[in-house]
């Protein structure tokens, strides 16, 4: 699905990725880990064109690398940021509308489905994105991409500031996700979460990647987690 091969990218001049290789394939959830500041936002930014990335790119085998990043969601890559870019000044229901690629779309997933999932959300349709509390938005934020029915997502710190109960609820999503064929690349700090529902994980350091390798290889691997997670 999607499939990155010597990925490099600049900040100025300061060199944060440095020959990124990974690949998430259909339906398969992978988590991307590493300490803040390595440059796993930065992958993903590179990935939806955000960043210039210098590389290659395929995502469901077109080459990507170079492409507008709306032209690239328009393909079925649909981003979630780490700082829940909503529209603040409308409601959850118009936010959500946002997230379709057109009016006529009908895809993998409802408004109906989304409120289903999340009664919160259901019950705060018609009220302004700008007043729901910093998990209420997460949801919407990961609900307005999900909207528009992509094949691949990939989320930035999606349980970053959230309670314990909001944390498992994100994590129930992310699984009815890959569920319903969906590929996930998961920028995720907490281990607790993403060991639990990745089937495979990168860990990154210093804008490369140090490990790959199953959870179950992860946690037998004690050196790699004290050098590269543990605080």
């Amino acid at each position: 699905m999607l499939d990155v091969r010597g990925l490099h990218a600049y900040y100025g001049k300061s060199h944060i990725l440095r020959g990124v290789t990974l690949e998430v394939g259909a339906g398969e959830i992978v988590g991307l880990l590493g300490r803040n500041g390595v440059g796993r936002s930065t992958t993903i930014k590179a990935i939806m064109g955000e960043v210039e990335p210098l590389g290659s790119i395929k995502f469901k085998g077109r080459e990507i690398a170079g492409m507008k990043s709306h032209d690239i969601a328009r393909l079925g890559l649909g981003y979630v940021p780490e700082n829940r870019d909503i529209f603040p000044t409308l409601t959850v229901r118009q936010n959500l509308l946002l997230g379709r690629k057109s009016a006529r779309q009908e895809g993998r997933w409802s408004m109906e489905d989304l409120f289903d999932l999340f009664p919160a959300l259901r019950e705060r349709a018609d009220t302004e994105g700008g007043v729901l509390s910093g998990g209420e938005q997460q949801m919407l934020t990961m609900c307005r991409t999900l909207m528009g029915d992509p094949d691949l997502i990939m989320v930035d710190e999606p349980t970053e500031g959230l309670a314990p109960q909001l944390v498992e609820k994100v994590a129930e999503l992310l699984n009815e996700m890959a569920g319903r064929g969906l590929s996930i690349l998961l920028v995720e700090q907490k281990l607790t979460i993403a060991l639990r529902i990745s089937a495979r994980v990168y860990v990154m350091g210093h804008g490369e990647i140090v490990f790959e390798g199953t959870p179950e290889d992860l946690r037998d691997n004690e050196a790699i987690r004290r050098e590269w997670l543990e605080v």
